[in-house]
């Protein structure tokens, strides 16, 4: 998840391109495992996770890296 985010960074990546991408097409978890990948990269990566300069959660669409 890490690698598309960076590979595609500027992007708005839905939640479903996200789990076709990560999981594949056969198995679907839930999208708060998505939301709890980036919780942790936010913690780890950003100085500030309540104001994160990088992962960015784009309400009803997805996920947005910047560098």
């Amino acid at each position: 998840m890490l690698k598309l985010l960076i590979e595609r960074a500027d992007e708005v990546i839905s939640r479903e391109q996200i789990l076709q991408f990560v999981w594949g097409y056969d198995v679907f978890p839930s999208t708060r495992t998505i939301d709890n990948f980036i919780l942790a990269f936010r913690k780890y990566f950003e100085e500030d996770p309540k104001n994160p300069k990088h992962f960015h959660s784009i309400r009803g669409i997805g996920y947005k890296f910047t560098e």
